[in-house]
């Protein structure tokens, strides 16, 4: 019989395995089964011995079944709260749309023709239009970011089902009050553009994927990395709701009409592009790496 592995003896984490995309369905579960050796007391999470510390899989499990419920529920109570002809336009994307688009929120300033192309009177579906407004990315990059965050509080020892049902709740709850809050906006700055309540939803709900790189720079790279990559996708994201909004909210026109509200269709659209950074450091800062070490 072999000896028992003393303290002192060297731990050899076990690999993972990565999951690749083989389907593009919502909500479908991606993640990868991770296995490994329990770590010892007080090791230190490092580099990729992190993945297999047991809280972090147990984050990762509860994160997944959440995202599982939250599909069931969808698909049988969608019907009564939004069209899903309406809908199916916003999730109309491929793997072509996602990569450009993705690749638009990263880096807008290169970005020169904002305008959505029309086919007769109808817009044209995100897959063809890039400049189209979706939901796939957003869904995905909200089941992503409480996902992420899971993987965070694992690594920092903090990680509970009831916080991260917390996380999950507070992001969707802020996101409505967004919404209203822009809603509203326009009412009392009596400015009538043509923007859909899910154009908004769309819109607001790119923030999560800064919000998901953020919070893994933080993870890799302590504050520093946090504060860099949060600053950079503020200022990105800022810029792309203003470029994409203008053209909604600040039509092109010769009214009288439009022409003496400019300055309230100004002040509403740079009110828009404000919120973004407010609700991403919000939503992001409990997942900001601490400056001092905790010891275990």
């Amino acid at each position: 019989m072999d000896p028992p592995m003393s303290a002192h003896q060297r731990h050899q984490p076990g690999g993972y395995g990565g999951g690749g995309m083989g389907s593009s369905h919502l909500f479908d579960d991606t993640s990868a089964d991770q296995h490994g050796p329990m770590p010892g007391p007080g090791q230190q999470y490092a580099g990729v011995d992190f993945l297999q510390a047991p809280v972090t899989n147990m984050a990762f499990q509860y994160g997944t079944n959440m995202a599982s419920q939250g599909k069931e529920y969808v698909e049988k109570n969608l019907d009564r709260f939004v069209s899903v002809s309406k809908l199916k336009y916003y999730f109309a994307v491929d793997t072509g749309y996602v990569v450009k688009k993705l690749g638009l929120l990263l880096f807008p300033f290169t970005h020169k023709n904002w305008a959505v192309q029309y086919n007769k009177s109808e817009p044209v579906a995100p897959r063809y239009e890039i400049n189209a407004p979706d939901l796939y990315i957003p869904v995905m990059a909200f089941v992503t970011y409480v996902l992420v965050a899971g993987l965070v509080l694992g690594t920092q020892n903090r990680f509970t089902p009831e916080q991260l049902g917390i996380t999950a709740s507070s992001a969707l709850i802020w996101l409505v009050v967004e919404i209203m809050a822009i809603l509203f906006s326009m009412y009392v700055c009596n400015v009538q553009a043509e923007v859909k309540t899910l154009d908004l939803l769309a819109f607001c709900g790119y923030k999560y994927f800064g919000m998901i790189l953020s919070s893994l720079a933080g993870l890799l790279f302590n504050s520093t990395g946090y504060y860099t990559v949060f600053i950079y996708m503020s200022i990105t994201d800022a810029f792309f709701l203003i470029r994409t909004l203008r053209l909604i909210i600040m039509p092109e026109t010769e009214s009288d009409s439009i022409a003496r509200t400019s300055k309230r269709r100004i002040y509403l659209l740079l009110f828009i592009a404000a919120l973004q950074p407010f609700f991403m450091y919000f939503l992001t800062n409990h997942l900001r790496p601490s400056t001092t070490t905790v010891e275990s």
